[in-house]
């Protein structure tokens, strides 16, 4: 997972349910996941993407870092889901 995907899953849980919550998100994720720091490779890899496919630049980030560890990237976001771009992904929308 990438430090930027992680930031946006911390703001987004302390929006719903306050930083003491994110905070604890944060550092179970860390423990479960290998985190990547954004390098020159990643940062221009997630803005091709971006630029061919109509998606935020954080989301460009984890298709990114999923495709550099040929990883399956788990994600709810319609943006990657309907990309229908031959990236593997498992679709998290309940």
């Amino acid at each position: 997972m990438s430090w930027i995907n992680l930031g946006e899953v911390s703001y987004m849980v302390e929006r719903q349910a306050g930083p003491d919550r994110a905070r604890r998100v944060v550092r179970e994720l860390r423990r479960q996941l290998t985190m990547d720091l954004p390098n020159e490779t990643l940062v221009i890899h997630a803005a091709h993407l971006k630029a061919v496919h109509p998606m935020a630049y954080a989301d460009a980030f984890a298709v990114a870092t999923a495709l550099t560890h040929n990883a399956t990237l788990l994600t709810g976001d319609p943006e990657i889901l309907d990309a229908d771009a031959g990236w593997p992904t498992v679709d998290l929308r309940l």
